[in-house]
């Protein structure tokens, strides 16, 4: 060999390296994506086989504002979707797409899947029926159940939907610097795309960590639960609207993700906070607005800091504007539900003041 050809071969082995770096991870991901997008079938038995496994552990997932199920819009997380949009909207009790023998059905006892009685093995394992926001069917795998440490009648699962574009299963809640590896709650009834809530008797809802549904949960207002000989399901439901800032109660909501609120309600579950921490500062808030389960009752300010006419306009029929409402402890609307009284409203909340 000559030593211009040495030389040639060394240069050509010295820039492999580099030529491979400039590709980088982002032409990476795209083979990635590009592959998931035409992915070959799995055969039945395979694909119940590599259930929770966290196969797609590499895929991203990105916020998507204030949601009201937890969920991913798309299985494409880089793709803009409407925000009433779900991977998951609502899964089965029966028939089980997959379960341990004598498993055939299952039921919910407050937050917690359990088995027909005579059946004596654990539902972890288990694949469901469900359903994501278009009506087609979703898989889910139940790869765990969780009793929580902070309220014995709260039960966290771990689920997996399968991914039927990419063939994979995947985590079908979305991730947040605040919960990195959301779980869900198994709660009774189903959403709709307008934030309704709506009872099913063959049908439940796996609300994800980082939802309203389950927010108002852990704020106390179980739907299943009572307060006083009251049930807490209405209080859950305007809590969902509130959560969101669903003014209309149309399923929009007008906040940002994280954004701080405070909530206080007629049963006293929660009430008015008065005192500074480091979470609220009291002298930088004011009301926002009154709840019903189908949305605002009453309006005092936007909690986005939009023109109070935007709102009135996405629901023109909605809400009147005049004289203000006296709610009492200070809070005051100056827009009110057309042909409704509010007398004491269930469930108030107030925001800090826009700047």
């Amino acid at each position: 060999m000559t030593s211009m050809k040495k030389l040639l071969l060394t240069w050509m082995c010295l820039q492999l390296p580099a030529l491979a770096h400039a590709a980088g991870p982002s032409s990476a991901k795209s083979e990635r994506s590009k592959a998931a997008s035409v992915a070959p079938a799995v055969p039945v038995a395979d694909r119940y086989a590599r259930r929770c496994q966290s196969q797609g552990s590499y895929r991203t997932n990105k916020p998507q504002g204030t949601m009201l199920w937890g969920t991913k819009r798309d299985w494409n997380t880089e793709k803009p979707t409407d925000e009433n949009r779900s991977v998951l909207v609502s899964a089965d009790f029966e028939p089980l797409r997959q379960a341990d023998a004598g498993v055939k059905a299952l039921k919910l006892e407050g937050s917690r899947l359990v088995t027909q009685a005579s059946a004596t093995q654990g539902i972890v394992g288990t694949v469901l029926q469900g359903t994501d926001s278009d009506g087609k069917p979703v898989e889910i795998a139940l790869c765990g159940a969780e009793p929580s440490t902070e309220d014995p009648e709260v039960t966290w699962y771990r689920i997996e939907a399968w991914n039927a574009v990419a063939q994979e299963w995947e985590n079908p809640c979305v991730a947040l610097d605040r919960v990195p590896d959301p779980r869900a709650l198994a709660v009774a009834g189903v959403w709709d795309a307008s934030g309704a809530h709506k009872a099913s008797a063959g049908k439940f809802t796996f609300a994800c960590e980082n939802g309203a549904i389950t927010k108002c949960i852990r704020w106390g207002y179980k739907p299943w639960a009572s307060r006083d000989g009251q049930s807490l399901a209405d209080l859950h439901q305007a809590c969902t609207r509130m959560a969101r800032a669903d003014y209309c109660g149309n399923g929009r909501s007008h906040t940002h993700q994280d954004t701080i609120i405070d909530i206080y309600d007629r049963l006293g579950v929660l009430t008015r906070t008065t005192e500074t921490s480091s979470e609220w500062d009291p002298r930088r808030a004011a009301f926002e607005a009154a709840w019903a389960p189908d949305g605002a009752l009453c309006l005092a300010k936007t909690r986005d800091g939009r023109a109070m006419s935007t709102i009135l306009q996405e629901c023109p029929d909605r809400f009147r504007t005049g004289a203000a409402l006296e709610l009492g402890e200070g809070d005051r609307c100056t827009v009110q539900r057309a042909g409704a009284a509010p007398g004491k409203p269930m469930l108030r909340n107030m925001s800090y003041k826009t700047p």
